[in-house]
């Protein structure tokens, strides 16, 4: 049974997501237990995995036991566990938070979630290019229906330039795979590692053009400058639920780079090595400047955390600039932070513009909230974990970033970081006064908010102290995934044993 676990995170959203959109039709709490049902399974198993990767050993699953390098394999280290570990635990806050009544306003939102869980999962289990490029389609095609739920001119408007761009994105990484795969004549990325350590000169400059667009395409993802403009509104504009669970997607783009510039483009890479460091380091100074300012011009809440999560976006990137495993422990651990801080967010937000009325998210003056106590108790929490100060997981995750700086590094990271911080901290201050102390005058307005909606913010917020209670095991357990990417020949000697001793 331990054998095939690997495969779980890819079949349950699968099956799940089959039985939703055939009984499409059927009673709102028959939908609502299988989608919660198979979230939480989802958990337990991502909680097994982890416990099955956290010793260090590189797992993984042939399917139909076709073997490396011509099947398609599932592969589970650290990293991978990591990831599914923190998709679960995002996604058990959003689908409890829609079952308040999120779910209702459209058609097929449960089947559509536990497919788009399905291609998050999927890319990050996978071993081979192509398989990762066709779960970035799964993923993609749930993503553009679930921005639509609901309707509204609004969120038509954010779909159609975020549709447009990722199929402009998609286009690109076909051709890139296209491109890898005549040059180097396969498709697995342990293998391509091996095949790329090896190549002739007359090829490289073929194979330094796909992997460039393979860059441009996982920066799209991810959201780096000039590529994120799609990403402020399209997330501000999509149902609460869907914007938490959309944390993860960048996240997606952030690990495509660490996966496929670790493996293929590292250290025995011969002139290719260090491909994408120069311009994913200045890229990512860009993308964190930008932010800064989107964060200080945002006049509306969920647009506010939107900016967030693109501050978030730069910061990761910086870490991975900076090219060290010391770097890459502490943005593990920062991305762990902001996934979740934000995606709470999204939801105290939407909590918030329930409660406020016509205002609803937009930061004017409004009137005073039924539950306003105790929601601005939470925005406090988040606010003050978002932005990075102590003592919650903010604050230790960006330490650890700018710690892992070197030399020049710290002339670049350390202003921009902390003048972010700053920029951060005055709009979430400036949007606190105005939603909750400005707002005083005249009856109180909203109704009571319902327990699901309670719990998904809770579940999510809660990590701000407890990734500080536990930032021993959890830095320990970074720490150890970034000196498992920094050595790739484990993964091509697990999944290739008779061609590893190549690297």
């Amino acid at each position: 049974m331990m054998q095939h676990l690997i495969v779980f995170p890819v079949v349950l959203p699968l099956v799940a997501g089959i039985l939703l959109l055939y009984q499409r039709q059927g009673l709102v709490r028959y939908k609502r237990t299988v989608s919660v049902t198979a979230t939480v399974l989802l958990l337990l198993v991502a909680i097994g995995l982890l416990r099955q990767a956290a010793g260090g050993e590189i797992t993984y699953y042939a399917l139909g036991d076709w073997q490396a390098p011509f099947g398609i394999v599932l592969v589970l280290d650290r990293l991978s566990a990591l990831m599914l570990l923190l998709t679960a635990v995002l996604a058990v806050g959003a689908v409890v938070f829609a079952c308040a009544g999120d779910d209702e306003k459209g058609s097929n939102f449960h089947g559509l979630f536990q497919w788009q869980l399905l291609g998050i999962n999927g890319a990050f289990l996978t071993g081979d290019l192509f398989n990762l490029f066709v779960f970035f389609e799964v993923l993609l095609l749930a993503s553009y229906a679930l921005l639509l739920h609901g309707g509204g001119k609004a969120r038509i408007q954010a779909s159609v330039h975020y549709v447009v761009l990722n199929l402009a994105g998609s286009s690109l990484f076909l051709i890139a795979v296209g491109i890898l795969y005549g040059a180097t004549g396969t498709l697995n990325m342990a293998d391509m590692a091996i095949r790329v350590a090896e190549l002739p000169a007359e090829r490289e400059g073929l194979v330094t053009a796909g992997a460039l667009m393979l860059l441009v395409v996982f920066g799209l993802k991810a959201a780096i400058l000039p590529l994120y403009f799609w990403l402020p509104k399209a997330y501000a504009s999509a149902p609460a639920p869907v914007a938490a669970l959309f944390a993860i997607m960048t996240k997606v783009g952030i690990y495509a780079i660490l996966r496929v510039y670790s493996l293929i483009f590292g250290d025995s890479a011969g002139g290719l090595e260090a491909l994408e460091q120069p311009w994913v380091w200045w890229l990512s100074l860009a993308t964190l400047a930008a932010a800064g300012i989107g964060v200080l011009a945002a006049r509306d809440l969920r647009l506010l955390v939107a900016y967030l999560v693109l501050v978030s976006v730069g910061t990761l990137l910086a870490g991975i600039g900076m090219r060290s495993p010391q770097a890459v422990s502490a943005l593990l651990y920062y991305l762990i932070h902001t996934t979740l801080i934000t995606g709470g967010l999204f939801l105290l937000a939407e909590m918030i513009g329930l409660q406020r009325g016509k205002a609803g998210t937009r930061i004017v003056k409004g009137r005073p909230m039924v539950q306003g106590t105790a929601l601005a108790m939470l925005f406090f929490v988040g606010a003050i974990a978002v932005a990075g100060i102590p003592p919650f997981s903010g604050a230790f995750g960006k330490a650890l970033m700018l710690n892992a700086a070197e030399g020049n590094q710290r002339l670049w990271l350390w202003p921009l970081l902390l003048l972010t911080s700053l920029a951060s901290l005055i709009a979430l201050s400036r949007a606190g006064s105005t939603l909750f102390w400005r707002s005083h005058r005249g009856t109180i307005s909203g109704t009571p908010l319902s327990r699901c909606q309670w719990f998904g913010v809770i579940w999510l917020l809660s990590a701000a102290p407890l990734l500080v209670a536990m930032a021993g095991p959890v830095s320990s357990y970074t720490q150890a995934t970034a000196e498992q990417l920094a050595t790739p020949q484990v993964l091509i000697r697990t999944l290739l044993p008779d061609a590893g001793d190549a690297q």
